[in-house]
């Protein structure tokens, strides 16, 4: 009698722990309209309540059930991005990938995402200025913007991203400086890639402020002594790439970060000599100074 009291007492544990999984994992009826709406937007066919399943688009949360990750990949849909996305309340990652006929601007809507974490919107057609109100997330630590067709400045206020630790705007039709106020970020190890777009003027002297891990403006149309990079109080900065630039200064008596791996200034207006402390650098793997106006001997 004990053993049987036993079998029908753990059998009663395992279906309450099944039942209450599944009305866990059973998807709000909030978010699934929500669901249903971004579905109707994209043309696509949703016939079901549980969105919680869609494990290809959605992550929800094990204990509430309720949406805090969506994504959208791979898909030829031809239109604006669903506004609808802004209604998930507890909304922590958004991914919008390769969906290369994807048009307009960043939904204003998205404003009231307040408690993502991580927001990427890469690879589509999507244009427009870069959105002054991102300073609205203020629990992003990620932000991808690369690989579309924004244009104008980038806004300063990105720097009041205090989580931020890394960020993306490359492969885009970006002009204006470097904002000023990119030496206000806070959080350690920032990432910075810029690269392949038409960024002018100096790097600004604030930037050694920044707690930089590395930073990539290849390919833009950027001027004068980027010495503020090379002073940088960080001691994780490990991968600086200023390639393909107008950049015009001394390199010979530059003093690097201690803890480089990669460093690119190729295809600028560099002169003087290559530092001989630069054997000294212990980590370093890639060093590229080609295509400039470099004189004297190489470092044995």
């Amino acid at each position: 009698m004990p053993r049987l009291i036993f079998v029908f007492l753990s059998f009663t544990f395992s279906l309450s722990l099944i039942l209450t999984s599944a009305f866990r994992w059973q998807c709000p009826a909030e978010d699934a309209q929500v669901v249903a709406e971004i579905f109707a937007a994209l043309n696509w066919t949703y016939t079901g309540t549980d969105c919680c399943h869609l494990f290809n688009r959605i992550q929800c949360n094990p204990n509430t059930s309720s949406v805090t990750g969506f994504t959208l990949s791979r898909d030829q849909f031809n239109g604006p991005i669903p506004t609808a996305i802004a209604k998930f309340a507890n909304l922590q990652s958004l991914i919008i990938h390769k969906m290369p006929n994807l048009h307009g601007g960043i939904p204003p809507s998205f404003a009231s995402l307040t408690k993502l974490t991580y927001l990427r919107i890469s690879g589509t057609n999507v244009s427009g200025p870069i959105p002054t109100w991102l300073n609205r997330l203020i629990n992003l630590e990620s932000l991808d913007l690369s690989f579309n067709q924004l244009s104008g400045s980038i806004p300063p206020t990105l720097s009041d991203l205090r989580k931020l630790t890394s960020l993306h705007l490359d492969r885009n039709m970006l002009t204006g400086p470097l904002p000023e106020s990119f030496g206000q970020f806070r959080a350690a190890n920032l990432q910075i890639f810029l690269s392949h777009n038409s960024l002018s003027g100096a790097i600004p002297k604030s930037l050694a402020q920044a707690d930089l891990a590395s930073i990539d403006l290849d390919r833009n149309q950027l001027v004068g002594d980027p010495s503020p990079l090379f002073n940088n109080r960080s001691k994780s900065l490990n991968s600086i790439v200023l390639s393909r630039n107008l950049f015009d200064f001394d390199l010979t008596d530059v003093v690097f970060p201690p803890g480089l791996w990669i460093l690119d200034f190729s295809h600028n207006m560099i002169y003087g000599r290559i530092p001989a402390e630069i054997v000294a650098l212990p980590n370093l793997q890639q060093f590229n100074v080609s295509y400039n106006r470099l004189c004297g001997e190489i470092p044995q």
